[in-house]
């Protein structure tokens, strides 16, 4: 099994920053490409950032593109996902997923963590 468990969530003002963390254990082996997915209240849950094992694919979503950077620290088994410039409509519960593929779809990921709340007043 894998577990995932995202930190760093909280609430912040319109321009402000967050750094959102994930920390990945357990029978991690060929499960290790990474993605951020955010789900709003009445909203589907929405594609914001991957990445690769290797850290050498890299995809956002248009909506958070050159605001999130995502990155990873295999040493500590962790990525993270730097956002600032946020917005009022950055506001959601943010998710890590891991898999065996890389990619845009929810699908992609096998396990997934608990989800930690954003919220950004304006």
């Amino acid at each position: 099994q894998v577990q995932l468990v995202e930190s760093g969530g909280g609430l912040v003002q319109a321009g402000g920053s967050l750094r959102l963390s994930c920390a990945l254990s357990g029978r991690t082996f060929s499960i290790n490409n990474m993605g951020w997915f955010r789900q709003a209240p009445g909203k589907e849950r929405e594609f914001v950032a991957a990445i690769s094992w290797g850290g050498s694919f890299v995809d956002y979503a248009d909506s958070v593109k050159g605001r999130f950077t995502v990155s990873r620290d295999n040493a500590k088994n962790t990525v993270h996902l730097q956002m600032n410039s946020l917005k009022p409509e950055d506001t959601a519960v943010y998710y890590c997923a891991a898999g065996r593929l890389v990619g845009r779809v929810g699908g992609s990921y096998e396990f997934w963590g608990q989800g930690t709340q954003v919220t950004v007043s304006s």
